[in-house]
């Protein structure tokens, strides 16, 4: 079975359970945390299978993270006024 046989068959599934869980819903109220919790359980399912999805159709794509750029300039001193050097204390006070 490929990957996109494996995940329709997922789907299906997912889609069966999403009615079952509708029907008991209606028998016993959507009131109970219980029925709230397997909804709940329900919907993270579908989004996890829609990410596997997406991960499958994309499977070459490289998994680098964003970078961020840290720029050579330095930075505002101002940002630093009232900021504590780390194990000494404030500069205008003794260290502790």
């Amino acid at each position: 079975m490929s990957v996109h046989d494996d995940l329709s068959s997922i789907q299906r599934s997912l889609d069966d359970l999403t009615r079952s869980v509708a029907r008991l819903e209606q028998r016993l109220g959507g009131g109970g945390l219980e029925v709230r919790r397997v909804r709940t359980d329900t919907d993270h399912l579908r989004d996890s299978v829609a990410l596997l999805r997406a991960a499958a159709a994309a499977p070459d794509a490289p998994r680098r993270p964003d970078l961020v750029t840290i720029p050579d300039t330095p930075y505002d001193g101002s940002l630093w006024t009232d900021s504590d050097d780390e194990g000494l204390g404030a500069r205008d006070r003794r260290a502790p």
